[in-house]
């Protein structure tokens, strides 16, 4: 149980498992993982028990440290992925408090590097990531609706709905909605 009494979500509670195992593989402390992350231990703790999900920055950074996207990390606490994945079917997630909703349409699968996203900001989003969770990590943001600022190698970039941004990822991003709609892309996302 969450210290404010309400069940964790299975997701959540899947993804926290995940993550203190990916720690113990390394044989890190929780310190040593802050450390490595820039993630505060107590943040890290929480997270590890499901008594809150990490925010997208949090899970970027630690994706980062573990060499993962975050959708190869989160197909990692899903049911064994299917070649055809239903709508229905395809895994959510959510940061409330950023105003971003994270679809993973396509998500991961051994031996495939691509995989698609639909993600959707609220208008004022703004989360940055301080660096890709893989270097290198190809990227292809196609806006379907609204508008979006896409900032990469200290460019800005502005898109309306129908274009595309292709780009290799190698240190900070950061995506914002100006609004006043919410902006919603697809993400196509490539290991290298």
């Amino acid at each position: 149980m969450r210290h404010d009494d309400v069940v964790a979500d299975p997701v959540d509670a899947r993804l926290a498992a995940r993550l203190a195992e990916l720690r113990a593989e390394r044989g890190w402390s929780l310190g040593e993982l802050a450390e490595r992350s820039g993630v505060s231990r107590s943040t890290l703790s929480r997270a590890e028990r499901a008594e809150t999900s990490p925010t997208a920055a949090v899970l970027n950074r630690l994706c980062a440290v573990y060499g993962r996207t975050m959708s190869r990390l989160l197909s990692e606490v899903e049911a064994e992925p299917a070649l055809l994945v239903r709508a229905a079917e395809q895994p959510v997630w959510e940061d409330r408090a950023a105003g971003f909703v994270r679809r993973s349409v396509s998500p991961p699968h051994a031996g495939l590097r691509g995989e698609l996203v639909d993600g959707r900001l609220a208008a004022g989003a703004d989360i940055a990531y301080d660096r890709p969770p893989v270097p290198g990590l190809e990227q292809h943001v196609w806006l379907l609706e609204g508008a979006l600022k896409v900032t990469a190698q200290d460019v800005e970039h502005h898109l309306a709905a129908g274009d595309c941004l292709r780009m290799r990822v190698w240190g900070p991003t950061r995506f914002r909605c100006p609004g006043p709609e919410r902006a919603r892309y697809a993400l196509a996302v490539v290991l290298p």
